[in-house]
């Protein structure tokens, strides 16, 4: 039976979603990058940083980076942890066209490896994965609690799953400054640096019906991660959630 879910705040169908979030990061690809930056003030930089530096990497650590399109998180990981390996995977083919020729132009090609997959549907065996992380990608999954799922089954014992995400402000002022900012600002900028409002109307919706930074941690609890817990960045406009894999 097809179920429904959300695309932003409509209800579709979860075949229709697949379809829909794939066209809009095929609109956005080339312009993906400079829109984090005007976005976010550049903060989306900050925020990778400390992503990785939660996590632990080890100098030889295999790592997957899921929804990780152009790169930038893998670019970081390689520049601090050069004999680290970074599968990049990405369900959407201009997103991983952007990763791949910015891995030759800025040097990061070496431990990388562009990989074009279902993050609910894994293409790897069992116990692979020293680290997973995922940046910005999870309210895009059609079903979350599969996609966890496959990341649990493809770490290793005690390994560790990192996700950066969107969330809920904790200032109830600073929330309402953020909801006028994201619906009345954020389209008009995707309409006048990359030509496309509705894109990025969606992508300010679906931050609003993604889960709170609760929700998601006894999400990931369910899923049957340790040691789960949550930092909140920037007052909560975003939050990267830990959890470990059983031993």
């Amino acid at each position: 039976m097809n179920k429904k879910t959300h695309f932003g705040f409509e209800s579709i169908s979860s075949d229709e979603k697949k379809g829909r979030v794939n066209s809009v990061f095929s609109s956005v690809a080339t312009n993906y990058d400079i829109m984090n930056d005007v976005m976010s003030f550049g903060l989306h930089r900050m925020w990778k940083k400390i992503l990785i530096e939660l996590a632990g990497i080890q100098e030889h650590s295999q790592i997957l980076d899921l929804a990780g399109g152009t790169g930038d998180i893998a670019k970081e990981i390689l520049s601090n942890f050069p004999n680290a390996t970074v599968t990049i995977g990405d369900i959407n083919y201009e997103m991983l066209s952007e990763g791949k020729k910015r891995s030759v132009n800025e040097n990061f090609f070496k431990n990388a490896d562009f990989c074009s997959l279902n993050g609910e549907m894994l293409p790897f065996n069992d116990n692979h994965f020293d680290v997973i992380t995922i940046g910005f990608g999870l309210r895009n999954f059609v079903d979350k609690d599969s996609g966890l799922k496959e990341i649990y089954r493809c770490l290793k014992p005690d390994g560790k799953l990192l996700i950066l995400e969107f969330s809920k402000p904790t200032n109830q002022f600073f929330s309402q400054v953020y909801d006028w900012y994201s619906f009345n600002i954020l389209p008009k900028m995707g309409e006048l640096i990359a030509s496309d409002k509705d894109s990025y109307k969606y992508l300010v919706e679906s931050i609003r019906v993604h889960p709170d930074q609760e929700t998601l941690k006894n999400m990931m609890i369910d899923t049957g991660f340790k040691s789960c817990h949550f930092y909140n960045l920037s007052n909560g406009i975003v939050a990267i959630h830990v959890g470990e894999k059983a031993s």
